[in-house]
This record gives structure tokens, C-alpha cells and sequence, in this order.
């Protein structure tokens, strides 16, 4: 018998630091709002307080999605991390989160570092363990975006896009058919399209990268086509419904990378499906990276969007470029608040 993986839990996190457009508009200089909330549809955002860091938010959605499952820390024996906002260039910040939570000697972790992809891509990576190998029961996958920390606050094109928050689940062996299918997918040859490039070894921080200021701060350096995601994303999730027999249509849910609704609009006219049947969760959280995907599958379930049997496509794309799209079917039926 094939051994499946199904969603047992979720849990997100935001900071209580609520930054909105209109005081974005005042420490700018000009006003902003209008832009911002019918583009991208992004009303405020949440960013991390003076001596919060990544490893408070993801602790927080953990602890959540361990809390959901009806399980403790003890019982998880792998944690993926999912972060390209790390709590330190090393340790793994799923290191320190291990540490927090209080995890066995013998439940092993890593850091997925595939930027606003990551937690598709985490995903995808934990479904394999469950598949491969049955000493894994239960993966904890956290995905977590401090991005406020690396903004230059006079830049205009990202302080108005990029949060802060945390998103988690916990995914379990089952015979039950949670996870369908997964794809990844990238274009290196876009990676110096945005990223904050100082701070690595190829650009370690120095007295000139503090002093300008330019590289060691998120900048978008040139501008992705828009056929990378108004393409991309109906390519990669056909791709990923054909191979399990299912057709646009059936979906249920759409979760999408939430930079911008506009996007996301067109991409639901070029399938052919009504806006409704896409979550988002931007207008209140802003646009937080990986973590998007796990926040807005959270947000759903609360909110009672999501039933046994139903369809969902979860699509993540960002900086490298890299892409992930995963089906599954959500087989939870109450408990913990979730419908």
C-alpha cells in the first residue's frame, strides 16, 4: 500500500506592529494608497518590533499548527524551515527552532532557502520523506519572512509591498490522500533581479556596504517580465492537475504568492475562474514571502473555506527565479476552529 501525507494542522503568526498606507504616505512624502491598495490590494501590513526577529514569528505559527494537530513538539521527527530571511547566516534558524520548541535529539531539521518558493518547495521536500521513509510519522514545516529588517525605509517600490509573518504545518503519514502532486521549477538567469545581496560571501558586509547602504537592503535591480507568473502560473499548475487526472476547473481553492492581486486576477481570467474561489490575505498581512502560502491556507481554513474533499493548489514564486505548486486534498472535518 502507498503511504500518503495529509495536512494535520496549521498555524500562522503575525507581529502586532500594524503599519498602514496612509503612515507609509506620510514618511514618504507622497501619497501612496492608491496604488497600493488597487494594485497590489495591500491596505496595511505587519512588521516586526525592535528586537523581534524570525525565529519569534515561526515559534509562534509552530507552536499554533503543533497545537491544531493536537500534538506536542515530541511527537514531530523532522522540522523544515523555510526562510530567506534568516535569524543568522549559521546556524540553521531551524536549529534555533528545534531548540525552542523542545524537539528530540533524534528529530532531525534543516533551512529551505528557495526565497518566496520556499514553502512549496518545503512542502513538496516533506512529502517526500513521508513517502520514502516510514520512520517519519509527522513533519513540522514552518515558513517565516522578517523582510522588514532588510528595507530601506525611503524606498518606495518595498517598503509598500514587504511584512512580516509566520506559517505552519504539520504533515503526517496517512493512507488517506492528502498530497497529489508537486512541481518545481526555476530560471536562474533572473537571480540578480531582486534580493538583498550583501551579507553573503560573495559580498560580505563591510564598512562601504553599511555606509551606502544599497546592497545589504531588498532592491529590485530590474524588472521580472510579467509573463514569469502570468505564464508560469498556469503552466505549472496544469502541469501539476494533469498529473493527477484533474481538470482547472475542479479546484476548489486557489492559494496564490500574494505580491500582488492584480496579477492574481489575471491569472484566474486566464484559467477561466472566478476571483472567489482565490483566498488572499494581502489587504491585512501585506505580502510576506514564503510565508504567504501557510498564512492564507491557515486564514482559510478558520474562516471555514475549506471542507473534506476539497481540491486545493497552493503556487509560490519569488526571487531566483524559483517556482513550486502543489495539489492537495484538505481532509480535515473540525477541530481547533478549523471547519
Amino acid at each position: 500500500m502507498s503511504r500518503n501525507a495529509v495536512i494535520a494542522g496549521t498555524g500562522s503568526y503575525v507581529p502586532g506592529r500594524v503599519v498602514t498606507n496612509a503612515e507609509l504616505s506620510a514618511a514618504l512624502g507622497e501619497d501612496v494608497d492608491d496604488f497600493v491598495r488597487n494594485t497590489l490590494g495591500i491596505r496595511e501590513r505587519r512588521w516586526c518590533a525592535d528586537g523581534e526577529s524570525t525565529a519569534d514569528l515561526a515559534e509562534q505559527a509552530a507552536r499554533r499548527a503543533l497545537d491544531d494537530a493536537g500534538i506536542g513538539a515530541a511527537d514531530v521527527d523532522l522540522l523544515i524551515v523555510s526562510t530567506d530571511t534568516p535569524e543568522y547566516v549559521s546556524p540553521a534558524t531551524a536549529s534555533v527552532l528545534h531548540g525552542r520548541l523542545g524537539m528530540r535529539a533524534d528529530a532531525g531539521t534543516f533551512d529551505v532557502n528557495s526565497a518566496c518558493a520556499g514553502f512549496a518547495t518545503a512542502l513538496d521536500v516533506a512529502w517526500k520523506y513521508l513517502r520514502a521513509d516510514e520512520r517519519y510519522r509527522r513533519v513540522l514545516v514552518v515558513a517565516v519572512y522578517a523582510m522588514s529588517k532588510f528595507l530601506d525605509r525611503a524606498d518606495k517600490k518595498t517598503v509598500t509591498i514587504f511584512a512580516d509573518g509566520a506559517g505552519a504545518v504539520v504533515l503526517q503519514a496517512s493512507d488517506q490522500a492528502g498530497i497529489l502532486a508537486s512541481e518545481l521549477a526555476a530560471d536562474g538567469s533572473l537571480s540578480d533581479g531582486m534580493g538583498v545581496f550583501a551579507g553573503g560571501t560573495a559580498e560580505p558586509i563591510d564598512r562601504d556596504v553599511l555606509e551606502s547602504g544599497v546592497r545589504n537592503r531588498l532592491r529590485f535591480v530590474r524588472k521580472y517580465p510579467r509573463e514569469v507568473n502570468e505564464e508560469g502560473w498556469p503552466r505549472i499548475v496544469r502541469s501539476v492537475l494533469g498529473r493527477v487526472g484533474a481538470k482547472v476547473e475542479d479546484v476548489d481553492l486557489w492559494l496564490w504568492t500574494q505580491v500582488n492581486r492584480s496579477t492574481i486576477v489575471g491569472v484566474m481570467g486566464r484559467l477561466g475562474e472566478p476571483m472567489e474561489k482565490a483566498h488572499t490575505v494581502m489587504d491585512k498581512w501585506g505580502y510576506t514571502g514564503s510565508a504567504c502560502l501557510p498564512m492564507a491556507l491557515d486564514d482559510a481554513a478558520r474562516a471555514g473555506r475549506l471542507h473534506p474533499g476539497d481540491l486545493v493548489v497552493l503556487t509560490g514564486s519569488g526571487a531566483g527565479l524559483s517556482m513550486g505548486c502543489v495539489a492537495l486534498r484538505w481532509t480535515r472535518n473540525g477541530g481547533n476552529g478549523h471547519g
